[in-house]
């Protein structure tokens, strides 16, 4: 068994109780994972220098099985819901870890230290076993990168043994079917297997970070993105994939701090991550010049098409999965904020990609309709992010981030709630959905008209302008806003049946007064005051 590349001085692949496999390689940099990769037959350059590969099976995260291991550190701490939150026997753990094990014996495996969150108070270090070269390249890009002077003292804190092509039992296993993501705190230890979708990687660190920084460290976790100005303003963007976060917080004219996973802490907003994950279906150069500019050698592109006969990505091309990806290192965006860190934010933006063409594409929240709305986290589940959807279908999720969130939902909001009042903060909802309609009769609002909405809100140019409040949600909506037609800030405006869109609106309010009904005992009067009213008539 040979080991290459760069590694801590005293650590060793037999450390992991791995020392059977063929050869494990240490902290390679891309152009040896990208040969690799195209040695092994797994992926080819773009013409936009970016490596790409397919994930197989999995195009999206499977929430299901992610499963999180029940035992006396856990118990009586995690949300267990039944959804995003399911048990795994502390009895399983080590036969399963063992079966992984001994699949890799006689492989190649690439392991990866890297670290998470920019903040040094509050990083965590990580060891990543990756099966496939491409998988330890979607965690160099994602994570943060640790000198060398940092990886020859490396300790890890947390493992990750990440074998796609490893097939779980589920009678042998007690896993729900052969794919798999399970936690297990204790030990410290993430173990994802059956599935190639590299979002697993992140987003199972991300739940362990949703544990351990609220409880531990008193730091709001929080799914956001967020940027920062010339007078170095912070605002955050919250909201779940597909609703903008990566592409609204990627602004030419402010410094991008992270684009899916913070930290906040009392002097100010941290990235968890060293990279972005971005959607790239019918990405164009016009709509997103800084995405389109990161896409390039370094970056990783999963489950795209090629024109026929080309190494040219058909960006519109959606026949293996309408989440197509590129994950890259923040440092192909050109303005980022170095270190990825803000002060304390002064714009928090709430992100819905609402289906139903209902809500307003900009309006300013009270602190109760803020919590009412943070709580809530209404928004419709994206074509492909998630297995096995393939429509927009509209859903709840609190905090705007519920699959990652190991405790209880009101642990965040009663976080986030404090902050806000103790800094001031405005707080907008932002519905990039439809307008004029519902899915399928509407249309998507347009990026540019919800970049200006964005940036009349960060230039102060709504605070003195003429504001009318919906009749069902309570919403104040602006009634003027530069760049932007006016008549579409009323939703009701862009609807040919008013009838209908009141309709719609009652059965939304509905939706989200039985929705809330969960969450109901542990909520004061102001956040019950904001629910939204019902049973409106035209």
């Amino acid at each position: 068994m040979n080991e290459f590349g760069r590694k801590s001085k005293n650590t060793s692949i037999a450390d992991l109780g791995l020392g059977g496999v063929k050869a494990a390689y240490w902290n390679l940099d891309p152009a040896e994972l990208t040969e690799d990769t195209i040695l092994n037959g797994q992926g080819f350059l773009t013409d936009t220098g970016a490596l790409a590969i397919d994930t197989g099976e999995f195009t999206g995260r499977s929430p299901k099985d992610k499963l999180i291991v029940k035992d006396d550190t856990t118990k009586d701490t995690i949300w267990w819901d039944g959804d995003f939150n399911n048990s795994f026997s502390p009895d399983k753990v080590e036969p399963l870890m063992n079966r992984m094990k001994a699949y890799l014996m006689d492989k190649e495996v690439y392991v990866r230290d890297c670290i998470a969150c920019a903040d040094p108070e509050h990083q965590l270090n990580i060891r990543v076993v990756t099966e496939f070269p491409w998988s330890n390249m979607f965690a160099n890009n994602m994570f943060l990168r640790p000198t060398f002077e940092q990886i020859e003292n490396f300790e890890a804190e947390w493992t990750i043994i990440c074998a796609p092509g490893f097939m779980a039992d589920p009678k042998i296993d007690g896993t729900r079917q052969h794919n798999f993501s399970i936690l297990d705190f204790t030990r410290k230890t993430a173990l994802i297997g059956g599935s190639g979708y590299t979002g697993e990687i992140k987003k199972g660190i991300f739940t362990v970070l949703n544990y351990v920084l609220p409880q531990d460290k008193g730091v709001l976790s929080m799914h956001c993105s967020a940027n920062s100005g010339e007078d170095g303003d912070t605002a955050v963007f919250f909201g779940l994939s597909g609703t903008g976060k990566t592409t609204l917080s990627a602004d030419p004219n402010r410094r991008l701090i992270g684009d899916d996973e913070h930290g906040w802490t009392n002097s100010g907003v941290f990235n968890f991550e060293g990279g972005c994950y971005a959607k790239c279906i019918d990405l164009t150069e016009e709509k997103e010049p800084q995405i389109w500019k990161a896409i390039k050698f370094g970056a990783l592109l999963e489950n795209i098409e090629t024109y026929e006969g080309t190494s040219i990505v058909d960006f519109e091309n959606s026949e293996k999965t309408e989440n197509t990806r590129v994950s890259y290192p923040i440092h192909h965006i050109d303005n980022i904020a170095q270190p990825s860190m803000g002060g304390n934010p002064k714009n928090i933006f709430f992100l819905t990609a609402d289906a139903f063409g209902v809500l307003p594409p900009v309006s300013k929240l009270t602190a109760g309709q803020a919590m009412y709305h943070f709580i809530s986290g209404y928004t419709a589940k994206v074509a492909g992010t998630e297995a096995g959807v393939t429509e927009p279908q509209t859903t709840f999720s609190a905090c705007f981030g519920a699959p990652f969130l190991p405790l209880h939902p009101t642990k965040y909001a009663e976080m986030l709630g404090e902050k806000m009042k103790e800094h001031n903060v405005n707080i907008w909802l932002i519905n990039t959905g439809w307008s004029g309609g519902e899915y399928g009769v509407g249309s998507r609002i347009k990026l540019p008209y919800t970049r200006a909405m964005i940036t009349a809100a960060l230039s102060s140019e709504l605070d003195n302008v003429e504001y009318k409040k919906h009749e069902v949600f309570g919403l104040m909506m602006p009634t003027s806003c530069p760049n932007v037609p006016s008549e579409i800030l009323d939703p009701k405006n862009t609807w040919e049946d008013k009838g209908g869109y009141d309709q719609k609106a009652n059965h939304l309010a509905e939706s989200f007064v039985k929705n809330f009904e969960a969450f109901a005992d542990n909520a004061n009067e102001e956040i019950l005051a904001a629910a939204p009213r019902t049973r409106v008539n035209a």
